[in-house]
């Protein structure tokens, strides 16, 4: 899932590499992005300031609850940029290209071999107004699912009369109504294009993000979120420009399991969407996840195999609540290997061990959310067997985060059982989990692609709702 492989084996990181010539081109702001390696990925913000003749940059790692942390020996030559982050055992460093407003380069630390990709998180109010009024109108909307307020924006058709409506479903992670992702903004691209075929959409800040407030996504679980959803269709038949008998649900990744969680209880659901939704548990969807990325990066089948048993060691002391110092210990042994063969320094300083544990501390923690301990065990299948409305499932067949070859089928059997005699499969060549066209369909590649879906995406979701609303 778009964020759920969060890594538990690099935990000190270190940022490098920016050179830039011609001052004029200097990055300023906030530019948001990945830290892709042999066992995944790791989210960063680097903040860039331009003062007199200098550059500076701070990082955030949302992951470790680093937060303003200042990165030192920033250089650049455009299009080269470089910076490093002082931290742990290893320095780590970024060494990158700027391509417009995005930043690639390769990522070291210790060992550690990978890349990074960053783009620049621009203000809405830069974004360029349409030049023509569309046939839509959006309008600010709030609801509520008991302690937790939600707010929302509502795509409605600037018609009079009854419109169907799809409701929007996140993936995992803290996620924005627009599911925002290194400024790709499917869900805000979704819902103009069914706002101009004359379908309502309702699309909400997560738990705790933006106008959301209440119990946060990491205090939650999967169907928790189910809850919500349901919050959101009561809302819907409130509202008398809504075609109530006429309301679905659209769920990508993670959204792609609530969909039809909510969808098996609520009769009532006219049909469902599944964006790269996953049919089989979530630790074996991580599994394969790690996997893949593993193996696109290069790893030998012994460090996979290395890597999946230390997640299988996680896993069971989530479970068990318990065992996770023994999963420290493990860690920690494999990131001072690591430092140790890189710089052939056999020690740390007792500052750099403590800032290690300190990390270590943080990483761990996030595997022990209510989120994770539901999220691993979580099995779609049931619910899906008890999915009766028409479903739409969708995947892209370089996906590495939920493999098509891995959940098309699981999810085919289960509506199948569930007597579902209205489901289309549809695969989209060349599309990664993002459903953008790619090439290799791996994480680090998703800055460098055009912020648009793959050729056909949308006109078939637009034609398949529409028929199944007799529009």
């Amino acid at each position: 899932m778009k964020s759920s492989l969060k890594i538990f084996i690099l935990c000190c990181i270190c940022l490098a590499c920016f050179n830039l010539n011609g001052w004029a081109q200097v990055p300023e702001g906030a530019y948001e992005g990945h830290i892709v390696f042999s066992l995944g990925e790791l989210g960063i913000i680097v903040n860039f300031k331009k003062t007199h003749d200098s550059l500076t940059a701070t990082i955030d790692i949302p992951m470790q609850g680093a937060k303003g942390k200042p990165l030192s020996n920033v250089k650049f030559n455009y299009p080269n940029i470089y910076f490093e982050l002082p931290a742990g055992p290893g320095l780590a460093k970024f060494d990158g290209k700027i391509k417009q407003d995005s930043i690639i380069g390769a990522f070291t630390q210790a060992a550690v071999v990978g890349t990074f990709n960053l783009v620049k998180l621009k203000p809405e109010d830069t974004i360029t107004p349409p030049k023509h009024k569309p046939p839509f109108k959006e309008e600010s909307v709030k609801f509520t699912n008991g302690e937790n307020s939600f707010g929302g924006t509502l795509t409605i058709p600037d018609k009079p009369g009854k419109h169907p409506a799809v409701i929007m479903i996140t993936g995992s992670g803290a996620q924005n109504r627009d599911e925002e992702i290194l400024g790709f903004k499917p869900f805000k691209i979704i819902a103009e294009h069914l706002g101009r075929c004359e379908i309502a959409v309702l699309r909400y800040d997560d738990r705790g993000v933006g106008e959301s407030k209440g119990k946060t996504v990491n205090e939650s679980t999967t169907l928790d979120f189910a809850t919500d959803v349901e919050q959101a269709i009561k809302y819907l038949k409130t509202r008398p420009d809504i075609d109530t008998i006429k309301i679905g649900l659209m769920g990508h990744s993670e959204g792609g399991i609530i969909a039809p969680i909510v969808a098996s209880r609520n009769k009532d659901v006219a049909f469902i969407v599944l964006m790269a939704g996953s049919g089989v548990k979530g630790e074996d969807v991580m599994n394969e996840q790690k996997r893949l990325i593993m193996k696109k990066a290069g790893s030998s089948d012994e460090e996979i195999v290395k890597s999946l048993k230390l997640s299988g060691q996680v896993f069971t002391a989530i479970r068990k609540n318990k065992g996770m110092d023994a999963v420290k210990k493990e860690l920690k042994k494999q990131v001072l290997e690591m430092a140790a063969k890189d710089t052939a320094k056999k020690k740390q300083t007792p500052e750099e061990e403590a800032q290690l544990d300190q990390m270590l501390d943080a990483q761990l923690k996030a595997y022990q959310s209510v989120w994770m301990k539901c999220f691993i065990d979580l099995d779609p299948r049931p619910y899906l067997e008890k999915t009766t409305c028409p479903a739409l499932v969708l995947f892209g067949e370089l996906d590495v985060q939920v493999p098509p070859k891995q959940n098309e089928k699981p999810i085919a059997d289960a509506l199948k059982k569930a007597g579902n005699k209205d489901v289309r499969i549809s695969v989209f060549p060349k599309a990664n989990h993002l459903f953008q066209e790619a090439k290799t369909g791996n994480i680090d590649e998703y800055a460098m692609l055009n912020k648009e879906f793959v050729p056909g995406f949308l006109v078939m979701v637009s034609e398949w709702i529409r028929k199944h609303c007799n529009q």
